[in-house]
């Protein structure tokens, strides 16, 4: 029986989709928050390209979750993490006026 060799992190539902479809899921969990943290990070990287590749809305909520995951797993709560959001927005500004910085002349 042929097998793909995946190694990275998946979202919790997946290997009940995997099973669903008459196959096998062979899954383990991360040893440590280090390597949670590792295939976070990892994960993200490859959610972001995705999104590059296609544009599609759908990979920013992806996108989201990998972070949401993070922020958790670096010991912060969702309201800290929006805590220092808004106060950064705060302090330097949102995109809203979708400001291009051309140059800057000393």
């Amino acid at each position: 029986m042929p097998s793909i060799k995946y190694n990275k992190l998946i979202r919790d539902l997946i290997p009940q989709v995997i099973e669903e479809s008459n196959k096998k899921a062979i899954t383990r969990k991360a040893v440590d928050d280090a390597e949670y943290i590792a295939y976070l990070n990892k994960k993200l990287g490859e959610e972001l390209d995705e999104y590059l590749q296609s544009g599609d809305v759908e990979e920013l909520a992806d996108i989201q979750e990998v972070i949401l995951a993070l922020v958790q797993a670096r010991g912060l709560s969702i309201d800290d993490f929006e805590a220092l959001r808004f106060k950064k927005r705060e302090e330097r500004g949102g995109f809203d006026d979708r400001m291009v910085l051309v140059e800057v002349v000393e």
